[in-house]
């Protein structure tokens, strides 16, 4: 037996798992790390969040990866040399973690890198009938693996696409392996740059899981307080709670086909950026309005969306629990918003399901290569789905 593949093996056939799983958003805040034991595979897994960071961006990381981000037109030659810089530049903010809680390399077993997202394009947006959907992530997982002397699984997303798919939300899979609970219906609402949402029925049957992207969770407002040179996004809404909520802006950015297209469907910020902004408040005529309360229609504009979404899950399941994470949960306005819109649930995060809800999205990578390595294949006999063609990540070894 080749090495690797028996290294593979060794790992697969352990009791506990030690996965480091990365989540890079369109924030560009920084590297989420999630240091997880995981056990067990399918519907028998069982996750422990061991340690969680974020290791922040600097300016020059983020100006890097803004000059090819969400843009049609760019220069092919950095694309191509970004893509082994982030992997190493990931792996040298997970070395320096690791320093900090005393952990050597050699401890971990695999590493789930999600990569930075630079372009979304599934058929919907592109619109090329010539094309299928697409997605493209960088952050080199060979870079990574050398780096760090482990095992890296990485462009998890492909996969996805090859098989139908359109590469996103993956949530699905990770949220009924560690969420789903045979007593209680659940939605998973996890609020980052896009909003999205897994609903989760107690039957634990793939059949009923669905997962969806919503729409603009944080990304507009992100964008709208970095264009106003301010600050990096409205800490606690301080920006938005100072100004009024625009109705007509309100109303024509709630106008587009994407909100009426039927789950699942994905988008990114492709599409929900300052030009869509700017094309709603120019076509009702709004000028230019202040930041206050721009920023406080782009809020109300999220939760609407967001609201409109869960109205949807619980049409059938009224009592389902509804557990958020992301980003979004720390802007108060925002989630104020959503819970005084549906009075009759109660929004709870997913620190009552024992997983900080900041770390949720990097615990979930470490989940699918821990399936990636560790599962069967077989989900679909014990009433979950059958998953290799979209847990099946780039497995890197290290030389």
């Amino acid at each position: 037996m080749h090495p690797h593949i028996a290294r593979l093996h060794a790992i697969a056939s352990k009791g506990t798992r030690r996965i480091i799983g990365l989540m890079s958003g369109t924030s560009l805040d920084g590297l989420d790390i999630a240091l997880c034991e995981v056990s067990g595979a399918g519907l028998s897994t069982e996750a422990r969040l061991v340690a969680f960071a974020t290791e922040p961006y600097d300016e020059g990381y983020r100006e890097k990866i803004r000059s090819v981000f969400s843009r049609r037109d760019v220069d092919l030659q950095t694309v191509c040399l970004l893509n082994p810089w982030v992997g190493r530049f990931h792996a040298d903010l997970i070395l320096k973690q690791l320093q900090r809680w005393e952990i050597e390399p050699k401890d971990v077993d695999l590493i789930a890198s999600h990569g930075q997202t630079i372009y979304h394009a599934p058929r919907s947006l592109h619109g090329d009938p010539d094309y299928p959907n697409a997605t493209l992530q960088i952050g080199d997982g060979d870079h990574m693996a050398e780096r760090l002397g482990v095992i890296t699984i990485s462009d998890f997303r492909q996969k996805h696409l090859a098989a139908g798919g359109e590469g996103a939300p993956l949530a699905a899979y990770g949220d009924l392996y560690i969420f789903s609970d045979p007593g209680e219906d659940r939605v998973m609402l996890n609020i980052g740059g896009i909003a999205n949402l897994t609903f989760l029925p107690k039957s634990q049957s793939m059949s009923d899981v669905y997962c969806s992207d919503i729409g603009p969770g944080n990304t507009m407002m992100d964008a709208l307080m970095q264009a106003s040179g301010g600050a990096a996004f409205d800490a606690d809404a301080a920006v938005a709670r100072a100004g009024g909520v625009h109705g007509g802006v309100l109303a024509a950015l709630k106008d587009h086909a994407f909100f009426e297209a039927p789950f699942p469907k994905t988008t990114g910020p492709e599409l929900f950026n300052l030009d869509y902004w700017k094309a709603a408040t120019s076509s009702v005529g709004a000028g230019a309005l202040s930041l206050e309360d721009a920023m406080a229609t782009l809020n109300q504009f999220a939760a609407d969306m967001i609201v409109r979404a869960l109205q949807h899950c619980l049409n059938d399941r009224p009592n389902a629990a509804i557990y958020a994470s992301g980003g979004g949960v720390h802007n108060p306005l925002l989630m104020d918003r959503i819970s005084a819109a549906l009075p009759q649930v109660t929004i709870g995060s997913t620190d009552a399901l024992m997983i900080n809800p900041d770390a949720k999205e990097a615990v979930l990578f470490a989940v699918l290569a821990n399936e990636c390595v560790a599962g069967d294949g077989r989900g679909a006999e014990r009433g979950g789905p059958a998953m290799p063609s979209t847990t099946m990540g780039k497995v890197s070894f290290a030389d």
